[in-house]
């Protein structure tokens, strides 16, 4: 068996007020003086005050970033590396969805290293650690808050480039499932399909191994369980801990695993026509899925099992069988639109599948697919996605 590097942060506070632990766990980190980094929302609906209230009763100074956008740029990770360097700060707090945490990561990594976002984009390495970040998650998604990743648009070749690399890796972890308790259904929806699909690409990757095989087997259970509870009761605070609990394993698993061909797919879509993450993920994944399941039937039976879409007594094939149904029920069920009903212009869909298919490769990911496609069969799944 080849072995496996399992990354994660150093500290993880997990459960119902850990937002509150935002002091203490800052200085166990060697935090003194944090910039927070976050956005307009989490500014206006008064948020941000879980994390300030705490951080000023323990007498830490702190300064807030809160330009952050979704689908994070270069501009705006410039612009935050510039604020983190002039400041003197030794640390960063990063609240909110995946967005501001991406940001926060990429701005400790370019103020640390210098140059242009580019520099580090895989298989690029990243030389130096940055400083120290600890990342609140405030939707049950991306698992960000977990791994070595962050993905950049880059705004002038209109790229969605993915940075990889142990200084991405936030030093701390405040998982805090109540943070979670206001999301709306679309982004419980969005973000939910994208801790299955991370969990799910993560058992199936030609990287797997056993210790990232464990997180994702328990976040596929976890997600498809209570996935549309979360959305129909959002209210219901066991599917919310569940739904959070989920996308942290997912992270978990993915960061020390890999994605595949969906998340490949997705970040042209995102990158072009400024489709959220999560909900490009979850156009793609049952299409994505019927491509791949042939070759490595095994693997994604296991998936059905493990999701209660198929009986531990059921035969591979028709575990799959199961799993492609569910998949798009899934997404019938949680109104996930097509390329076509979210509005996106046929002809210039059409003109840009060469290039989507060629962005999907040059990412990576795909070739950690069970079955790995060529360009022409990308543009196929583009194609058959689309409506």
């Amino acid at each position: 068996m080849t072995v496996a590097q399992i990354t994660q942060p150093r500290l993880l506070q997990v459960g119902p007020g850990a937002v509150g632990d935002v002091a203490t766990v800052l200085r166990r980190i060697g935090g003194r003086r944090p910039l927070i980094v976050t956005d307009a929302y989490m500014l206006s609906s008064g948020t941000i005050d879980r994390v300030t209230k705490p951080l000023a009763e323990a007498g830490i100074s702190f300064e807030i970033f809160s330009d952050t956008v979704p689908d994070p740029t270069t501009t705006v990770v410039e612009a935050g590396a510039a604020v983190l360097k002039a400041g003197g700060y030794d640390s960063i707090v990063a609240l909110g969805g995946g967005s501001p945490i991406d940001t926060a990561k990429a701005m400790s990594v370019l103020a640390a290293n210098g140059g242009a976002m580019r520099d580090y984009k895989v298989p690029n390495d990243i030389p130096k650690m940055g400083v120290p970040l600890v990342a609140i998650p405030t939707t049950a998604g991306t698992g960000a808050e977990v791994t070595r990743f962050t993905v950049i648009t880059d705004v002038e070749h209109d790229e969605k480039m993915l940075i990889a690399g142990l200084p991405c890796v936030p030093a701390a972890a405040l998982v805090d499932f109540e943070l979670t308790m206001t999301m709306p259904r679309r982004l419980t929806a969005d973000t939910g399909i994208d801790s299955l699909t991370h969990a799910i690409e993560a058992y199936v990757s030609r990287r797997a191994n056993p210790m990232s095989d464990m997180y994702a087997v328990r976040a596929m259970g976890l997600i498809a369980r209570n996935i549309r509870r979360a959305c129909a009761e959002p209210a219901d605070r066991a599917a919310r801990e569940a739904m959070m609990l989920g996308a942290t394993l997912g992270g978990l698993a993915f960061t020390n695993s890999s994605v595949a061909l969906v998340h490949g797919m997705s970040r042209p879509i995102g990158a072009f026509f400024h489709v959220p993450h999560g909900l490009s993920n979850a156009m793609l994944l049952p299409a994505v899925t019927a491509f791949s399941a042939g070759s490595a039937l095994p693997r994604y039976a296991d998936c059905a099992r493990a999701m209660g879409a198929a009986g531990t007594d059921e035969g591979d094939q028709a575990a799959v069988a199961r799993l492609l149904d569910e998949l798009r029920r899934l997404n019938e069920e949680l109104e996930v639109p097509t390329p076509q009903s979210y509005g996106i212009e046929k002809g210039r869909w059409d003109t840009l599948l060469p290039t989507m298919a060629q962005q999907a490769l040059a990412s990576g990911s795909p070739g950690n697919n069970p079955r790995v496609p060529t360009a022409e069969e990308i543009m196929g799944l583009y194609a058959q996605a689309w409506s």
